[in-house]
């Protein structure tokens, strides 16, 4: 039978996380621009905005902005006055981020701050305590951005943290100074702490979720 989807993946990503025409494009557009391809996909963003949405976020706190298309997806799921402030280190992606917020309607509630996040945290502090904190940033700070938002994240608050599946190597044993194991020592804290209640959502690059009961 004829079908627009060549396989059920397809079905399920065209089905349940459609991209608008910013959204299809943001990527190729920012790779060429000399950004790397590594932001999340549609599936893993419409994640984002699910859960940011199911726990009425009204403050998200975002490391690592890249070009801004996981901030879309959540600043999409603010209500009127909330707010979204993302950290990113490279002046060049911010700037470009700072294009697609605009153009996809989201700028008045985005902030973008530059800089290296763990010098950027004690100005971020006066914000909290946050609803959702989503971690894509820089691999061997991951257990450090994990710690600071389980400090500054509401009882009921959602922390994510992309890559779980550590490119494909989260289940090996790395050699020290890899940073691949900030993703094993996050992973594990997220699991095992029993403030939390945990999942990894095995799509893209794998999301580790957990919600914060105590």
């Amino acid at each position: 039978m004829p079908t627009k989807f060549p396989d059920l993946d397809s079905y399920r990503r065209g089905t349940f996380a459609p991209e608008d025409d910013l959204q299809k494009t943001l990527m190729t557009d920012a790779v060429a621009r000399g950004l790397p391809r590594i932001s999340v996909n549609a599936e893993a963003g419409k994640a984002l905005h699910l859960l940011a949405r199911t726990i009425g976020a009204r403050k998200i706190l975002e490391f690592g902005t890249l070009a801004g298309y996981s901030g879309i997806w959540l600043a999409r799921a603010l209500p009127p006055g909330g707010k979204l402030i993302t950290l990113e280190y490279d002046p060049r992606h911010a700037a470009v981020a700072r294009e697609n917020f605009l153009k996809a309607g989201v700028a008045d509630r985005v902030e973008v701050r530059v800089g290296k996040a763990l010098e950027l945290l004690d100005g971020v502090k006066p914000e909290a305590p946050f609803d959702f904190v989503f971690i894509d940033a820089d691999k061997e700070n991951y257990p450090a951005y994990l710690d600071f938002a389980l400090a500054h994240l509401r009882v009921g608050g959602i922390v994510a943290a992309d890559n779980a599946n550590g490119h494909g190597h989260a289940h090996e044993e790395l050699p020290e100074g890899d940073a691949r194991r900030g993703i094993q020592q996050c992973n594990a804290r997220m699991a095992s702490d029993p403030s939390l209640v945990s999942l990894c959502l095995p799509f893209g690059g794998w999301q580790a979720v957990a919600l914060k009961v105590g």
